[in-house]
């Protein structure tokens, strides 16, 4: 890679990303992410702070066997040398030296209260650390990135000083001077004339780093872009301490698609949207529907009004095509929904209704009606598929009749609390009873309904549920209040290969919950034998 390229996309999701309250990485899934953000084509994966964190220590000394990068070159962390000691007898500059890592990123002071309240030296030594430890790690073949931290605030309160941390390291070999926003107060045209006062007074090459207090955190990088910044950094997702950092899928899709600036490998950026949410499976923070560009709600239509133009033309309600960062539109089917909506969600799931004024008509009124008394279908699309066969076929879906189900819980000497449930069906003239135990009397219900399912279709062995939502509905629907209240159930089935999502609703949570477990066997079957 050439480090003297036009444009550097830096990722800090291993170490700045890592601090998210909540986040916890092992080396392994630092690992999984390394390989994800390189496919990506991001050209720098910060790992971490070698030295510092036993952690990342191993995962530098890993990746020099585990990963094999295509597109990106990983960066090691650390800080300047420590005040009194010399670069080359500093352990943690020992650490940066022996990761591995051809890429160096140092982070010094350039605010001078953080110089003499928080490293309690003199300005002038300061200097020094960020002079001898560039120097040393230069001599040492590695490349050297400064990150200027708390630059901003520095730089307002003691703009000559802040630039000349910046002079010394850029005289000392550093590649790249990254202002770094380090509390987020920033706003974009502040960030933009920094930027531009930087460059014309030290000819730095400047990289830009933004954390995301004032929610500006995209809308600063691209200031700094436009002003002459040509390296940004980011996390993917998102994800950061605090507000966390600048999202690098956004900043890298805004450049990209926006800007017309080709900043990371041809094709790859369509590649995005799959791998934010393989990182989110990774860090298990459940992805946000509303990210741009790759939530799963970023290109989603729920108004009629906006489905009865997404049928003339996609582009009237879109910003772009989402194939773009590999997305998908989606049509969300709700109460607000009209005829429009409908046909254009027949249509994903394969039935053209165009021709059937009636039946639209029929679906419509049903789903609104259905809505008033406590369903969505915006959430639970595979009920709704169910739904709409129904219509279309003259028949709902059906492999199987339920003659009865019960569930008791009791509690036993010891203090256990134990569900058992009953579940008689039929098929096909064959009787179908089983009793199962479970943790609670959903998960009781789930096992006896897939194990006597499974009898006649082995394939439900396949079949798990992933994921269970309660929520007790508004109490002016019909129905009561408090416990007696309207009871709304979403549960997330996989086989596998897939997940779907259906809806059950009642006064009794059970009741709703063994309604969304039949859509959710009963949909699971029909994606096995259509």
């Amino acid at each position: 890679m050439d480090l003297h390229g036009e444009f550097h996309v830096y990722d800090t999701t291993l170490r700045d990303g890592a601090q998210q309250e909540g986040l916890s990485l092992s080396v392994a899934d630092k690992l999984a992410i390394a390989r994800q953000l390189d496919d990506l084509g991001v050209g720098f994966i910060e790992g971490g702070w070698p030295g510092a964190n036993p952690k990342d220590t191993e995962f530098f000394r890993r990746a020099q066997d585990d990963l094999d990068l295509r597109h990106a070159r990983l960066a090691a962390f650390g800080a300047t040398r420590r005040a009194g000691t010399a670069a080359a007898d500093d352990p943690l500059v020992a650490a940066l030296r022996d990761s591995g890592a051809s890429v160096v990123t140092l982070v010094a002071k350039s605010h001078d209260r953080h110089v003499e309240l928080a490293l309690r030296t003199t300005l002038e030594e300061n200097l020094a650390m960020v002079r001898d430890t560039v120097t040393h790690l230069r001599e040492e073949g590695q490349t050297v990135f400064l990150d200027a931290e708390h630059f901003f605030d520095g730089y307002r309160g003691n703009r000559a000083y802040a630039l000349e941390v910046l002079r010394t390291a850029v005289e000392a070999g550093a590649e790249v001077v990254a202002l770094c926003d380090t509390n987020g107060g920033m706003l974009p045209d502040w960030v933009g004339g920094v930027v531009q006062d930087v460059i014309d007074t030290t000819g730095a090459r400047v990289g830009i780093h933004c954390h995301n207090d004032t929610g500006c955190a995209v809308a600063n990088t691209l200031a700094a872009v436009d002003a002459g910044a040509t390296h940004v950094q980011g996390t993917l997702n998102g994800y950061g301490e605090r507000t966390g950092n600048a999202d690098l899928v956004a900043v890298v899709a805004n450049l990209e698609l926006k800007l017309d600036r080709r900043v990371l490998p041809p094709g790859l950026l369509r590649e995005a949207t799959r791998i934010a949410h393989a990182v989110a499976e990774v860090t298990n923070v459940p992805p946000a529907s509303r990210q741009p560009y790759v939530g799963t709600s970023a290109f989603a239509h729920k108004a009629g009004l906006h489905a009865s133009a997404i049928k003339v033309d996609p582009d009237l309600y879109q910003h772009m095509d989402p194939v773009g960062v590999g997305n998908d539109m989606r049509l969300l089917v709700s109460d607000m929904a009209g005829r429009a909506s409908i046909e254009l969600k027949g249509r994903e799931l394969g039935y053209d209704l165009s021709e059937d004024r009636d039946l639209v008509t029929r679906v419509t009124d049903r789903v609104k009606a259905m809505e008033q008394t406590g369903y969505t279908f915006e959430a639970a699309d595979a009920s709704f598929e169910l739904l709409l066969a129904e219509e279309v076929e003259g028949r709902r879906p059906q492999y199987f009749d339920v003659e009865s189900w019960r569930v008791i819980t009791e509690t036993r000497t010891d203090g256990e609390a134990v569900s058992e449930a009953t579940v008689r069906l039929r098929r096909e003239g064959a009787r179908y009873v089983v009793t199962a135990e479970g943790n609670g009397p959903v998960n009781a219900l789930d096992a006896a309904l897939r194990e006597a399912i499974g009898q006649a279709f082995p394939e439900v062995a396949t079949f798990e549920l992933i994921d269970y939502k309660v929520r007790i509905l508004d109490p002016s629907l019909p129905g009561g209040h408090g416990t007696d209240a309207i009871t709304r159930v979403l549960i997330e089935t996989s086989d596998g290969e897939g997940s779907w999502v259906t809806v059950g609703v009642g006064h009794n949570v059970i009741e709703a919950s063994w309604q969304a477990l039949v859509d959710g066997l009963t949909f699971g079957l029909r994606r096995h034998h259509r």
